[in-house]
């Protein structure tokens, strides 16, 4: 669509028009390669390249690159300038203070951060995504003697619905035995061994992690806005738990930046109405959705629309 509008010259005519100024476009993004990847999940992953061509639009197209609480309360007002756009990014990974936040910096521009907390003091890779990322590493095998892993084998990872099937049970098994954080790590490493992959070595590169306590304080200090994400990446579907999720990923963030978080960011994009509530309590003034839009005046400030920019797609409007 982006890419129709850019060849037909509507783009401009948006960017420039009323309508536009009346619309706020938050930008959505991810993870930023350390390595590659970006070839095994595109739609999360961005190579360095592909964001500093981003970000070089925004400069050339004179688009004002406002914080992200600063341009909402704007929008409210009325007083938006010219082609507004605000920039997040979502789950606080340890390459966004590599690879992302320097860029970032080059250009001038702010960002909010929707930092999840558990893995930033337990500095191990996210369970889920590297089991799916070792899978990958060996995406042309078949290999036996899966039993140690409560897997039947063979273990055939030549298609991608194998190995997510393979990562699904790895996950499931994980949560049907209440493994602790500690344990699922030593799952991860017995398959990165039975893979023949050097998982030490992915360690030290501190890959599919998220970002440190030090390395949060430090953004924050450098002028990074991180905001809340919940504290295991999780929207559960009871007020208790979902409030407490809040309140876990709060203080964390406060501890470590010295500033209360009250912006929101869906996990995974999961929105359910009775969330609003919910978050009201919490004291939540904003809450942003992977639903593609442009937030207006009238939009409800619980269910802020974003557009997820890709190493496949570039948000234009």
């Amino acid at each position: 669509m982006f890419e129709v509008l850019r060849q037909t010259g509507v783009v401009r005519l948006v960017a420039d028009s009323k309508w536009r100024r009346q619309r706020l476009l938050i930008l959505c993004y991810h993870g930023i390669a350390q390595e590659d990847e970006h070839l095994w999940r595109p739609a999360l992953y961005m190579e360095h390249g592909v964001l500093e061509s981003r970000l070089e639009i925004i400069r050339r197209g004179n688009y004002n690159v406002l914080p992200l609480g600063e341009a909402l309360r704007r929008l409210r007002a009325g007083e938006l300038p010219p082609r507004s756009v605000s920039i997040t990014f979502d789950d606080g990974m340890a390459n966004f203070a590599k690879r992302a936040f320097p860029l970032l910096q080059s250009y001038g521009f702010p960002v909010t951060v929707y930092q999840t907390t558990y893995y930033t003091e337990f500095q191990k890779p996210i369970f889920n995504l590297i089991c799916s990322y070792l899978l990958w590493k060996r995406r042309s095998e078949v290999f036996e003697g899966a039993n140690e892993l409560g897997l039947v084998p063979p273990l055939d990872l030549r298609t991608e619905t194998s190995r997510n099937a393979i990562a699904s049970n790895l996950v499931r098994t994980a949560e049907k035995d209440d493994l602790s954080g500690a344990q699922k790590d030593e799952l991860a490493a017995k398959l990165a061994a039975l893979l023949g992959i050097d998982y030490q070595q992915i360690l030290g590169k501190r890959l599919l992690h998220v970002m440190s306590p030090q390395e949060i304080a430090q953004l924050a200090r450098q002028g990074v806005d991180f905001q809340l994400h919940t504290h295991r990446h999780r929207a559960l579907l009871n007020e208790e738990l979902f409030r407490e999720e809040i309140q876990e990923n709060r203080s964390k963030l406060q501890a470590m930046t010295g500033t209360p978080a009250v912006h929101f960011c869906y996990p995974s994009g999961v929105y359910k109405k009775e969330f609003a509530g919910w978050l009201k309590k919490e004291d939540v003034v904003s809450a942003t959705t992977c639903e593609p839009d442009l937030a207006t005046v009238r939009t409800e400030p619980l269910r802020l629309p974003r557009f997820i920019d890709t190493s496949a797609q570039c948000c234009r409007v």
